[in-house]
């Protein structure tokens, strides 16, 4: 007999219903392309029919900021590796198995916490669980031999269907039951819930539907051997609720989808002030194609006579306006517009510090969640190897957020300064390095040289500038 019910095994949490639209929502505005057309995402005209809508979903083009926000942020994040010391797991033999490949499916770690954070800034969230295969071995060195050893698993918050957290005498919140959708085909679903206890995996009939009395098939059931969930939740944004985040989209969604609104007038005032719409009566022979001749009975009513309607492209201007207003909500919203903001709108100064500050802020959040997970994960990995982690994971804590346009125009000006010092004369030049160059190990060459070059004191490279004539002496 089955240990849950089908109505528990078919249950979702309150806040799984309450964010499911949000979640979809905010997937396919990342992903885009034909699921994004797809949608509803395009407002219908009144009146218009289902050919005339499908038609202009596919004439209407997608400007994806979502994807280019969430692919931004991963950039900065990941730009720096992390500080791994692992301690005692150092010397597990499984340890580099384990980095090359941790989700036995050929990625390695590093690629498999980048998707994590890529998919906590779409859903808010995104869970991890740190399983072991349950293959009896004689000794710990045919485990070696074999390669049994952790791995990973990633879950999307629409495939984590159930949990519950309850705090224990020590304050602190732990994750009791937890129920996974490992598989979804045809409507037959494949369940595991784990408690504290034990893993059990469950097939399920008919899994969308209510009001089915299909009764579940338990397929497998076996203890729990470290007594705990081995679950890990990688949040972007912590809201107010255990296992909820806030993503990275809640916000640049909205404003995309109305920018692809925008967009889709734009098409249809294009097409409409091209291809002017003519007027006539069934019994008049005309066209209104380039260079078309119509020709009219010479007895013919005048207000019979066919005409062209010609919309005006003048609002063409304004709804542009109107896209560049959203855009740089966008960017306002994500502190991005010194990163993805032109020319024309990147703010000088004080305004692009503060931007920059806001941005670090955001990062130097996002890298703690990132830092808190990880050794969640490496806490887990050395509890199935009967070991404890007593390592660390530093995650950067700044950010290098730098408008390098006016770090090099300062930096000329410093040069060209006439300062009595060779040192200060090396020190700009390093700067100016930093400003071109980010790989650290090309940027100690470079060091070096400068340090190993001798320089006469006073005497510094200024540019010419254009106009100056050089006095001769």
């Amino acid at each position: 007999m089955a240990k849950y019910s089908r109505e528990y095994l078919v249950s979702r949490h309150k806040d799984y219903e309450d964010k499911f639209a949000d979640w979809n929502f905010h997937l396919v505005s990342y992903l885009g392309g034909q699921d994004y057309q797809s949608g509803y995402n395009l407002n219908r005209y009144v009146l218009e029919t289902d050919e005339e809508y499908i038609k202009r979903q596919n004439n209407t083009p997608i400007d994806n900021h979502c994807k280019n926000v969430v692919q931004i942020y991963s950039s900065f994040l990941f730009r720096v590796p992390p500080t791994r010391n692992y301690g005692s797991l150092s010397g597990d033999e499984q340890l580099e198995s384990f980095i090359k490949d941790a989700d036995l499916d050929g990625r390695s770690f590093d690629n498999v916490i980048r998707e994590m954070q890529v998919n906590a800034s779409i859903y808010g969230t995104c869970w991890a669980i740190i399983d072991k295969p349950a293959v009896q071995t004689e000794s710990r060195a045919e485990e070696i031999q074999l390669d049994i050893r952790p791995y990973i698993s990633i879950y999307t918050p629409e495939n984590v269907l159930n949990w519950n957290f309850e705090r224990m005498l020590n304050g602190r919140y732990q994750l009791t039951s937890l129920s996974l959708l490992e598989n979804l085909h045809d409507d037959m679903a494949t369940i595991r819930v784990w408690s504290l206890e034990d893993i059990s995996t469950y097939k399920i009939k008919d899994f969308s539907k209510g009001y089915a009395t299909t009764q579940p098939v338990l397929i497998d059931e076996m203890p729990n051997m470290i007594g705990e969930i081995p679950a890990v939740v990688l949040y972007n944004q912590k809201s107010q609720r255990k296992g909820i985040g806030i993503s990275d989209l809640q916000d640049v969604a909205e404003l995309q989808k109305s920018i692809y609104n925008d967009y889709s007038e734009i098409e249809q005032l294009i097409t409409l002030s091209n291809h002017p719409s003519l007027v006539k009566t069934p019994n008049v022979e005309a066209s209104a194609g380039a260079g078309s001749i119509i020709e009219m009975p010479e007895d013919m009513d005048s207000n019979l006579k066919p005409y062209i309607i010609q919309p005006s492209s003048q609002s063409l201007d304004g709804i542009m306006s109107c896209i560049q207003m959203k855009v740089d909500a966008i960017n306002r919203v994500t502190h991005m517009g010194s990163v993805r903001g032109t020319e024309k709108t990147i703010n000088s100064g004080i305004a692009l510090q503060t931007e920059f500050e806001l941005l670090n802020a955001r990062l130097s959040e996002k890298a703690d969640y990132l830092e808190n997970a990880e050794e969640h994960i490496w806490r887990l990995f050395a509890k199935w190897q009967d070991k404890e982690f007593d390592g660390e994971i530093e995650y950067p804590d700044t950010f290098n957020l730098r408008d390098y346009a006016s770090d090099l125009q300062f930096l000329q000006v410093a040069k060209a300064s006439g300062v009595v010092s060779d040192t200060f004369a090396k020190e700009v030049d390093k700067q100016i390095a930093r400003a071109v160059v980010e790989d650290d190990e090309k940027l100690a060459n470079i060091d070096s040289e400068i340090e190993a070059k001798p320089r006469p004191i006073g005497q510094f490279s200024t540019p010419a500038i254009e106009g100056e004539e050089v006095a001769e002496e």
